[in-house]
């Protein structure tokens, strides 16, 4: 049998473009808008490990009443700014000679071809981590109504309607979630979900009470609580970019009667806006941090009006 090897199939630029744009196709985070591209504004340079987003607060105060014997008041505007922090992950594959022999198929091809959903899922731990550390810091913007008797603790229509009221004037502005698959269950048995076809054609999308809906069984759940996170478009800022080596194929002769790896490596970056990372002693503790240290809400701090933080999370139980 003639083994195919990766070089023979893998030609490293081209590998890095495509799995970048399969990602976006697979991803419902990105359909739905919740995730807004920043590539270029989030990496403008590969130095450093933060990333400064400075931003214009609103204007406050109350007009003057003219009078012609005083001069009127200049005011000014003021700046604040968020710090998103870069995260360099990769990822190796590897698959010896002997493995695709005896299969009768090429492992490492099936790697390549599987590359991108891999990434889309890891991304989308990363997302869900990093705004569980970074909605924390935000606590007006949460409800837990978990502590509540009997069906009171439950999500449903109403509470549902608590959750977003949290932003007051602002809950105009949420117009998606994600929820555990065991909260969509739940959903569908309340009857209150519509489907909608997309544009293009592809599976129907899930909407309730006008927001869309996205199922994730990585969504937070412990014991009989559940989290769900509720976003505006835009809500969170994602970018990449391909650090100095993207993609690279490597084969050892020796190891394992001969053995091939693939890895794959990216920037990338995941922030809520309206935050900053403002990481505690020590942290992280490698050069980039990890989902866990994303995730504690000690490493955050608010830096927008609570309201136009356009995400919520809403802890419950399931009747």
């Amino acid at each position: 049998m003639t083994q195919t090897r990766l070089a023979d199939v893998i030609e490293p630029d081209y590998f890095d473009k495509y799995v970048q744009v399969k990602s976006v196709e697979l991803s419902r985070f990105r359909q739905s808008g919740i995730l807004v591209d920043l590539s270029s504004q989030l990496f403008p340079q590969m130095g450093g490990t933060t990333i400064q987003m400075p931003f214009f607060n609103d204007l406050t105060g109350n007009s003057d009443v003219v009078d012609d014997t005083q001069d009127l008041t200049i005011n000014n505007i003021t700046t604040g700014k968020d710090v998103s922090v870069k995260l360099y992950r990769a990822k190796v594959f590897g698959s010896t000679d002997l493995a695709g022999d005896l299969a009768g198929s090429d492992p490492m091809a099936a790697i390549a071809n599987r590359f991108a959903a891999f990434w889309v899922r890891d991304e989308q731990a990363v997302l869900l981590n990093a705004v569980k550390g970074q909605l924390g810091a935000v606590t007006a913007n949460q409800l837990d109504i978990t502590g509540l008797t009997g069906s009171a603790a439950n999500f449903d229509p109403h509470s549902f309607i608590d959750a977003c009221g949290v932003l007051g004037d602002h809950q105009d502005m949420l117009a998606g979630f994600a929820v555990h698959s065991d909260t969509y269950k739940v959903m569908k048995k309340q009857d209150l979900i519509d489907f909608i076809e997309p544009s293009d054609g592809g599976e129907e999308i899930p909407v309730y009470q006008g927001k869309y809906v996205l199922v994730d069984d990585n969504m937070p759940k412990s014991g009989s609580t559940y989290t769900t996170y509720i976003f505006g478009p835009g809500a969170v800022a994602y970018g990449k970019a391909s650090p100095k080596v993207p993609v690279e194929l490597e084969r050892r002769a020796l190891i394992g009667g001969g053995m091939e790896y693939l890895v794959h490596r990216r920037f990338i970056c995941m922030h809520t806006r309206g935050v900053k990372w403002s990481p505690q002693v020590n942290i992280p503790a490698a050069p980039t941090p990890t989902n866990t240290e994303l995730a504690d809400s000690g490493n955050w701090t608010r830096v927008y009006d609570n309201k136009l933080v356009h995400a919520v999370q809403f802890k419950h139980k399931l009747g």
